[in-house]
């Protein structure tokens, strides 16, 4: 039998579209694509079939005076089927690419296992934070209101001292160097006065 008739005769056994891919596979490929193919263009052309176009694919159903009606509105079904698929396609890429979205963002988050040791870490910091914070606490020494004025009054009393001394220690050098013949600084290194710029010392203004 020739591919021609084969064809022919496949859709008349069916009564139904089928693609020029759904044939060759029908007839468990006991003819190419081109053979079948061709086959169809053949019968087309004579008028045995109908060939309908759907985007970039053919379908092709046997032609029948009774039943011609039937075909349209089965042709019509499938034309209607392909755009709810097709629908149906763009909603399951939208959801895919969604899908992907949300996977990429969940990998760039920590795993469970790793925020769990991070969360136990920060505890443990913290933890560690508060040992040390109650031992400065236990190891801190309480002075009293009244142990505090008296440590400020000795200071005062130091203080006061210290300017008495440092003006009757001055007064004496000046007295000295009217009759010393070299600068104020060689006579301080000669006697061992040192004074508070040399040893750092800066007394408080009050």
């Amino acid at each position: 039998m020739s591919a021609t008739n084969a064809v022919l005769k496949y859709l008349q056994d069916q009564n139904r579209p089928y693609s020029a891919n759904d044939i060759v596979l029908n007839l468990h490929k006991e003819f190419g694509k081109a053979a079948v193919q061709k086959a169809l263009d053949h019968l087309a052309e004579s008028k045995k079939i109908l060939e309908k176009t759907y985007g970039k694919q053919k379908v092709y159903c046997i032609i029948q005076e009774e039943s011609t009606g039937n075909l349209a509105e089965e042709l019509q079904q499938i034309e209607s089927r392909l755009v709810e698929a097709s629908d149906s396609l763009r909603k399951v890429e939208v959801e895919l690419k969604a899908s992907e979205a949300l996977l990429k963002e969940l990998e760039s988050q920590p795993t469970t296992d790793k925020a769990e040791k991070e969360v136990q870490e920060r505890e443990e910091k913290v933890n560690s934070y508060k040992e040390r914070l109650d031992q400065l606490r236990l190891s801190r020494v309480k002075v009293s209101k009244e142990d505090v004025e008296k440590v400020e009054k000795e200071r005062d009393k130091a203080l006061k001292e210290y300017r008495k001394r440092k003006r009757i220690c001055m007064e004496i050098v000046d007295s000295i160097l009217e009759g010393y013949p070299k600068s104020k600084k060689n006579l301080l290194e000669e006697v061992g006065i040192e004074t508070d710029e040399e040893v750092g010392f800066k007394p408080p203004v009050n």
